[in-house]
């Protein structure tokens, strides 16, 4: 696990989509495709809104980039709570992806039929293969949480690399997550995290010798130096 602090919030989000960009070009050149997984929240939105910008935009084959989400609400469609929507509102309609790129969750059945219909969609897009990711994008909640695995929950015991339902009773609502086997598969794993809120969960992460996975979720995702990264500013890695 590598950290890389810096002063500014603009500063992070810069050296997270330079990493992005170097990301995707060793994906395309290898295996002539970059499948990214997106994360929601509020913390991403300047990351996407510059990787559509005219500074980026031309510099990732956007063409050839297959994008996936790492969780979503248990929500309709169009329901402005989903991580998609907004996705859609700042990186995908102005980069004018193409639909058939999106792997977005189908949330008209149950819980577990949206879970399981997500893994099969995930499972045929890798031609039932191994899934590897190249990129996996993960923000950090003030409770240490990450995608939608958050504490306490019964999701946090899963050991099958999958797709998966949780009941969140703090959020009142169901989710649907990758699990931490699924987000470990991948070839690079990046937090996005910061702001001064986030500290004390940035620091039960990755300092705190006396707390568990199941309290602090994020513990989960590898430590791999190799392949997972921290971007963080200054106000979030503070007791760190």
């Amino acid at each position: 696990m590598e950290l890389n602090i810096y002063n500014t919030v603009d500063e992070v989000i810069n050296a997270l989509a330079q990493a992005i960009c170097h990301a995707s070009e060793l994906a395309i050149k290898k295996r002539g495709q970059f499948n990214l997984v997106l994360s929601g929240g509020g913390s991403p939105r300047k990351l996407y809104e510059l990787l559509a910008s005219k500074e980026y935009h031309n510099k990732i084959a956007w063409n050839k980039t297959y994008f996936f989400f790492g969780d979503e609400r248990f929500v309709p469609e169009y329901d402005s709570q989903r991580n998609s929507l907004m996705v859609k509102e700042v990186l995908f309609d102005p980069l004018k992806i193409t639909k058939s790129h999106i792997f977005n969750v189908d949330t008209t059945g149950t819980p577990e039929e949206a879970a399981e219909k997500y893994q099969h969609s995930i499972e045929s897009h890798f031609q039932h293969q191994p899934i590897e990711f190249d990129f996996n994008l993960l923000g950090l909640g003030d409770n240490s949480h990450t995608a939608s695995l958050f504490p306490n929950t019964s999701v946090l015991d899963e050991t099958e690399p999958t797709v998966k339902s949780v009941f969140v009773k703090e959020v009142d609502m169901y989710r649907i997550t990758m699990t931490a086997s699924l987000i470990n598969q991948s070839r690079y794993i990046a937090f996005l995290v910061f702001g001064e809120g986030k500290a004390e969960a940035v620091f039960h992460v990755l300092r705190d010798q006396v707390g568990t996975a199941k309290k602090y979720p994020a513990r989960l995702i590898s430590k791999d130096e190799k392949k997972v990264q921290w971007f963080l500013d200054r106000a979030a890695a503070a007791r760190i």
